[in-house]
This record gives C-alpha cells, sequence and structure tokens, in this order.
C-alpha cells in the first residue's frame, strides 16, 4: 500500500500539525446571567455550574474568566417581575441595572468584548420577546422598541448588540437607528436562524422569561426547515448584519454548514442551555467523561462553520485548555 492515512496519526505530534480544526478560546463567547442585588452569585440549578450574578459577583467572574484567557462575554437580565410591562420599557430606562453594568465592565475591564441580548422578552410583561396585542405578536410594533433597546445598550458601551427576536426587518431597521445616533462601530450578531427548540428550558429557568400564554412558533424557525435559513441569512446579510448566528448548535450542525458555506460573513452558533445541561448530566452519571466530551461537542460546532461560539462551556474548556 502507498497511501496509509494512519501515518499522519502515528504520534500526538503528527496528529497535531495535521490537525484541520483549531478551537481556541478566541472562538469562545461565555454566556452570564445577571441580576440586580448585592453579594449574589446562586446556581441555576437545571444548568449545573453556571450562576446567576449580581453586578458585583458578575466582576469578579470576569476578572477570572480574563485570566484564563476568555475575552468575550454576552450577558442576559433576570428582571423583577415588577419592572416588566407591555412595552418593555424597562429595558432602555436610565435605572436599568443592566445597562449600568455593561457600562462598569467596559470601565473596569475595556479589553472585554460584550456581546448583549435584544429582545422585549426579558423585560415584558407578556414574556414574549415582541408586542403582542390580542394573542398575536405584532412584528412592525416591536421594531421601535428593540431599536430603543439597542441604542441604551450602545450608549452604555455594547461592543456587539444581539437581536434574538426572530422579528422580520429588524436588522435594517436597528442598523438605520444605530448609525443615525452615531453608533456605526456598533456591530450587529444577528440570530439569523433562531429555532423554536426544546432545548432552551434551563435558560429560561435562569432568567424567568417563559412565555405567559402561547409559544414562539410564530416568529422562532420550524426545526424542520433548512432552506428558510438560508433566506433568513441572505436577508439579515442584505440588511448589514455583522455576524449570522444560529440557534441552538449541535442539533442544527447542518444549518450551521448550509450558512458557512453561502456567505462570507462570520457565523455564530449558540450552544444552548439544554445540550449543555444534557452534556453534563450524562458525566454526572458517569457514563461520558466530560473532560474528553465537552471539548469534542465544541470542536463539532466549530468544525460545522462556526467562527464564534456561545457555550456555558467556555470557562471549563479554558481551565483546561489555557
Amino acid at each position: 500500500m502507498l497511501d496509509r492515512p494512519r501515518r499522519n496519526r502515528r504520534t500526538e505530534a503528527i496528529r497535531n500539525m495535521v490537525a484541520e480544526t483549531q478551537l481556541t478560546a478566541n472562538n469562545l463567547i461565555y454566556p452570564l446571567f445577571l441580576l440586580d442585588g448585592k453579594g449574589i452569585k446562586s446556581e441555576v440549578k437545571s444548568l449545573p455550574n453556571n450562576y446567576r450574578f449580581s453586578p458585583d459577583t458578575l466582576l469578579a467572574e470576569i476578572e477570572e474568566c480574563l485570566k484564563l484567557g476568555l475575552k468575550s462575554f454576552v450577558l442576559f437580565p433576570a428582571v423583577d417581575e415588577a419592572l416588566k410591562n407591555k412595552e418593555a420599557t424597562y429595558s432602555y430606562s436610565p435605572d436599568n441595572f443592566y445597562l449600568k453594568t455593561i457600562a462598569e465592565i467596559k470601565k473596569r475591564f475595556p479589553e472585554t468584548c460584550l456581546v448583549s441580548d435584544v429582545a422585549m422578552d426579558p423585560y415584558s410583561s407578556d414574556g414574549h420577546d415582541g408586542y403582542v396585542e390580542n394573542g398575536q405578536i405584532i412584528n412592525d410594533k416591536t421594531l421601535p422598541i428593540l431599536a430603543k433597546m439597542a441604542i441604551a445598550q450602545a450608549q452604555a458601551g455594547i461592543d456587539i448588540i444581539g437581536p434574538s427576536d426572530m422579528m422580520d426587518g429588524r436588522i435594517q431597521y436597528l442598523r438605520d437607528e444605530l448609525d443615525d445616533e452615531g453608533f456605526t462601530d456598533v456591530g450587529i450578531m444577528s440570530y439569523t436562524a433562531k429555532y423554536a427548540s426544546a432545548f432552551y428550558g434551563p435558560f429560561r429557568d435562569a432568567l424567568d422569561s417563559a412565555p405567559k400564554a402561547g409559544d414562539k412558533k410564530t416568529y422562532q424557525m420550524n426545526p424542520a426547515n433548512k432552506k428558510e435559513a438560508l433566506r433568513e441569512a441572505m436577508l439579515d446579510e442584505a440588511e448589514g448584519a455583522d455576524f449570522l448566528l444560529v440557534k441552538p448548535a449541535l442539533a442544527y450542525l447542518d444549518i450551521i454548514h448550509l450558512l458557512a458555506q453561502n456567505t462570507t460573513l462570520p457565523i455564530a452558533a449558540y450552544n444552548v442551555s439544554g445540550e449543555c445541561a444534557m452534556l453534563t448530566a450524562a458525566c454526572q452519571k458517569g457514563w461520558l467523561n466530560f473532560e474528553t466530551a465537552m471539548p469534542e461537542m465544541l470542536l463539532s460546532i466549530r468544525r460545522a462553520g462556526a467562527t464564534a461560539i456561545l457555550t456555558y462551556f467556555a470557562k471549563d474548556w479554558a481551565r483546561r485548555f489555557n
């Protein structure tokens, strides 16, 4: 035999030399849950080893992560029910603890890259990503609210806004509004293909943000659809997105690959709470080995074509490899 592929697998040094896919801390974005208060670090029971932080403990967590080589974070607020209303006005209030915390992080750690969440559900008394009227999600009434939210986040110092709402036309609307306010350098990581998935449960536990009525199937995508993701990607790219995000990641590796093959924009993928919780539970049962299964999971997402991976395993990965 002249062709023996095993020659290139013979030693670890050779295997590393010919590795086709590289994953580093630069590819990872760490999702962090934020709530108002002081001295709070409470574990999310359905997502072990992940916590809800008050602003002071969040700053300490970010400092620890920076020492491990992690520099990118996506922040999600858990908002008191008393502050929620139909128009989600607290999302752009000067008193919003989320906005104040963004400003403090950028002041203390200017080297960080902060990604926001732009959607009504954390602040809406209806628990939906868009404006609800007579039981329907009203697309065009949602856009001005999202714009006010995005501008407030940009003013606070966010680097990249993350519209996760899946309303039609929101990328161009937000880009225009941000540019008009002078925030031409603020990026947009569009949740381009966000599926109506069963894997979001622990996230909703962490933020208490489940819909009060109905579901999200009229705006999040049908898991059966693949071509529709390409349609959404073409629209978002034309409207001014800087990243295209697929959510979830592990169950949608084909979608990540499809978008990566059909756009020059960087692809982000959200390794969501349910995916991470599944692996954690299996490892706690002794059915899988976390030290080998966790990196393999993240590598598969990177191999599919994701440049940036939002994952609750970011800190675990950095502890092991950095």
